[in-house]
C-alpha cells in the first residue's frame, strides 16, 4: 500500500491498525466504547472527524500518515499517536450525533441529543453560535459548499434549511429522516429516511427530484465531490452507491459486521470512510479508496496503447472474455478481506486501435455533455436570481 500525505484525525476514542493486504480497504480503526455515529473529513485532507454515540467530547488527534503503522488509546484526557499532540473539548451537553467541517476547512458544525446545532472554530475550538429551533434530538447537521446554509435532520420528523448569516430557518421539509446532506453544488439536498428510501430535493424550488429504496434503515449518505454519485450506509451493514445520472444502484460494499452507521467521502473524492459497531459491540472506522470514478478512464486507455501497438505488430486483435472481465473487476470495489488475482500475460489480450478510439471519442464527447449541462445550470440559477429580483 502507497503511502500518502500526512493527515490529521479528530475522535473521541480510537485504537488505530492498519489493513495493509487488501487493494480497496485503506485503514481500519477500532477502540469507540459505542457504535460511531457520524464521520467527516475536512477540505484540507488531513482531518477526519469522528463522535461517538455516548460521548459529548471531541478530540482532535495530528498528525497521522496513511501508510504507517500506529496505535491510539483515549479515555478524555490522554491519547497516544505516533508524534503530534491531541485536542479535546466539551461540545454539548447532551450526546453528539453529528459533525461536519465547513468547505474551507475553518469551522466545525455538531449537533446533539440537546436539541441544538453549534458552530466551532476548528484552530482554537472556540464556540461561535447555535441554531435551536428542532424541538427534539438533532441527528444531522452540514454546512453547504458555499457556506451560506446548513441543513439539519431531526426527530421532530423536520428537515430544516437554515441561512448561516441571519441564523433563521428558510425552509423545512417534513420528513422523518436520519441524516442529510448537500449536493456539491448547493442546489439540491439527500435524505436518508427512517422508511427505508433516500430522497433527493431540490434546495430552490423544495421539490422531490429523486426516490431510491433500500432494503434496511438508511443511517447515512454522502454525495461524491463530483456529484454523480451517492453512497449509503444502512442498518444491514452494507454501504451501497448509487448513479444519480442514470438513477440506479451501482455497488453494494460489505465490509461491516453490524449496522453501518455513517459514512463520508473525502473532498478530493480519492478516499470515503465508512463507520458503525461490529457483531461484538466494539466500534470501527473504515477508509476505502474510491476507485469506481470515471475520471480514470482516459489513463487506462493511454496504459492499452503500447499493447495495442505490439499486438498489431504480430497480427492480435480482438478483445476477449477474460480482458473484458478484468476490466469490469478493475472499477468495481472489492470487498475487505477479499483477495484481488492478478491475471497471467498470457490472459491479457490487447484492445484493437479502432475501440480505443472510440472510447476516446466517447469520453470526449462526455466531457463535452457534462461542461454543457453545468454551463445550463449557471444560466438557470442567474435566471432564477433576476425573477426573484
Amino acid at each position: 500500500m502507497q503511502s500518502e500525505p500526512e493527515r490529521e484525525l479528530i475522535s473521541s476514542s480510537l485504537d488505530v491498525c492498519l489493513v495493509q493486504d487488501d487493494p480497496t480497504l485503506q485503514r481500519h480503526f477500532k477502540g469507540h466504547r459505542d457504535a460511531v455515529r457520524s464521520l467527516d473529513f475536512s477540505s484540507n485532507m488531513k482531518q477526519i472527524g469522528t463522535v461517538c454515540f455516548t460521548h459529548p467530547a471531541i478530540h482532535i488527534l495530528i498528525p497521522i500518515a496513511f501508510g504507517h503503522k500506529c496505535a491510539l488509546t483515549a479515555q478524555n484526557t490522554r491519547v497516544f499517536s505516533v508524534k503530534g499532540e491531541s485536542t479535546v473539548f466539551r461540545a454539548h451537553t447532551g450526546t453528539m450525533r453529528s459533525v461536519s467541517f465547513s468547505s474551507d476547512g475553518q469551522a466545525l458544525l455538531t449537533s446533539s441529543d440537546d436539541k441544538s446545532i453549534k458552530v466551532w472554530t476548528v484552530h482554537c475550538q472556540k464556540f461561535i453560535f447555535f441554531l435551536n429551533q428542532h424541538i427534539n434530538w438533532v441527528r444531522c447537521a452540514k454546512f453547504s459548499p458555499d457556506g451560506r446554509l446548513i441543513v439539519s435532520a431531526s426527530d421532530d420528523k423536520t428537515v430544516k434549511l437554515w441561512d448561516k448569516n441571519s441564523s433563521e430557518c428558510i425552509h423545512s421539509f417534513c420528513e422523518h429522516v436520519n441524516h442529510a446532506d448537500f449536493h456539491p453544488s448547493g442546489t439540491c439536498i439527500a435524505a436518508a429516511s427512517t422508511d427505508n428510501t433516500v430522497k433527493v430535493w431540490d434546495t430552490r424550488t423544495h421539490k422531490l427530484l429523486q426516490h431510491y429504496q433500500d432494503d434496511a434503515m438508511v443511517n447515512s449518505l454522502s454525495f461524491h465531490p463530483s456529484g454523480n454519485y451517492l453512497i449509503t450506509a444502512s442498518s444491514d451493514s452494507t454501504l451501497k452507491i448509487l448513479d444519480l445520472l442514470e438513477g440506479r444502484l451501482l455497488y453494494t460494499l460489505h465490509g461491516h459486521q453490524g449496522p453501518a452507521s455513517c459514512v463520508s467521502f473525502l473532498r478530493t473524492g480519492d478516499f470515503f470512510a465508512s463507520g458503525g459497531s461490529d457483531e461484538q459491540l466494539s466500534s470501527c472506522v473504515m477508509v476505502w479508496r474510491t476507485n469506481f470514478d470515471s475520471v480514470d478512464y482516459n489513463e487506462v486507455l493511454q496504459q492499452k496503447d503500447a499493447r495495442d501497438e505490439k499486438a498489431s505488430e504480430s497480427g492480435a486483435a480482438g478483445l476477449s472474455d477474460s480482458h473484458t472481465s478484468q476490466k469490469s473487476g478493475s472499477t468495481a470495489p472489492v470487498r475487505p478481506g477479499a483477495s484481488v488475482d492478478a491475471p497471467s500475460d498470457g490472459q491479457q489480450d490487447s484492445v484493437p486501435t479502432a475501440l480505443t478510439s472510440t472510447l476516446q471519442h466517447i469520453v470526449g464527447q462526455l466531457d463535452v455533455l457534462i461542461k454543457t449541462v453545468a454551463i445550463l445550470e449557471q444560466r438557470l440559477t442567474l435566471t432564477e436570481d433576476k425573477l426573484k429580483e
